[in-house]
């Protein structure tokens, strides 16, 4: 059985998706229920920040995904993200199951060059240290031989309709409706966006593939391109004028002075003005997995999710 922690998720939900197809069964572990409708999906009640709750949603898995996605605060991450992950371990302990982590580039920091699987950890965020922290403990657990696990690392990623997605939310969503998109930062520099398909497909491969176990991939993302480049294909696809508005870090502060998710926007503003590129080339020849383009990626999005309205 396959048990995803913190379902509900746009990873989460991709990485269901990618499972039913795959005939697996699947059991689905949140505060509140998802509506999934498969003969081999259940759902269970369950708070991660309880050991046993997590513990009784977890007997008899063979692979534990967790996914959990907490709200955007650095308070709360400092003091939810340690308790969490401590459960979870204990619980991969406790049941034999195999361990994939989804987790994010925060503890890398600001990189001057390419982040790879080597890539030192420097935060420069208080989400940053936070991510370190949980990452090193689960690393530990693994070379003292307690459990098999896999930190799967992401960097910012498109293809849902989740208000977490940057592009989603600021670019596409926008296009689609023949509006002016936004930017974060200096549309300059580089970044790199994984396809949320793309990385159901890389997590699901990994819990399908116990040689991967204990060590970090870097899941299949396409090549960083400047955020004009990235503005040009979308427009281009949806066929508008590449309009878009940037936003400054001191218009995010006078924001987060009325909402606190921007505010917390605003420590990691230094992924949006200096390049940020993501090598994931490990995974790539590991598993001849190919990233999907932009180009492709972003025609299927505006043929579903965010169809043209004008």
């Amino acid at each position: 059985m396959h048990t995803i922690l913190g379902a509900g998720g746009p990873v989460a939900n991709a990485l269901t998706l990618e499972l039913i197809n795959n005939n697996e069964t699947v059991r689905l572990v949140s505060r509140k229920p998802i509506q999934i409708t498969s003969p081999n999906v259940t759902w269970q009640k369950a708070d991660l920040l309880n050991y046993d709750e997590v513990l009784q949603a977890s007997i008899g898995s063979t692979v534990i995904y967790l996914c959990a996605g907490l709200v955007y605060d650095a308070d709360i991450w400092q003091q939810q993200w340690p308790v969490i992950m401590q459960n979870v371990i204990n619980v991969t302990k406790a049941t034999g199951a195999r361990l994939i982590f989804f987790d994010n580039v925060y503890m890398y920091g600001l990189v001057k060059s390419s982040m790879t699987e080597d890539t030192p950890y420097h935060p420069s965020s208080k989400k940053g240290e936070v991510r370190v922290g949980i990452a090193n403990t689960l690393m530990a657990e693994v070379k003292a031989g307690n459990i098999r696990a896999t930190i799967a690392r992401a960097p910012d990623f498109y293809g849902t309709d989740s208000t977490n997605s940057f592009v989603d939310m600021m670019v596409l969503s926008k296009y689609a409706k023949n509006e002016s998109a936004q930017w974060m930062g200096d549309p300059n520099t580089k970044h790199n966006y994984i396809y949320i398909p793309d990385a159901a497909k890389a997590v699901f491969m990994l819990g399908q593939n116990p040689e991967g176990d204990n060590q970090i991939w870097h899941l299949p993302t396409a090549p960083a391109i400047t955020g004009k480049q990235l503005l040009d294909i979308a427009a281009s696809i949806y066929k508008v004028k590449p309009r878009y508005i940037r936003l400054y870090k001191f218009m995010l502060r006078l924001i987060g002075l009325f909402n606190k998710l921007i505010m917390g926007m605003v420590e990691m503003y230094y992924q949006t003005d200096h390049d940020y590129i993501f090598d994931s080339s490990k995974f790539e020849k590991a598993f001849n997995f190919k990233p999907t383009s932009y180009e492709d990626g972003i025609k299927q999005m505006s043929e579903t999710l965010y169809k043209p309205s004008f």
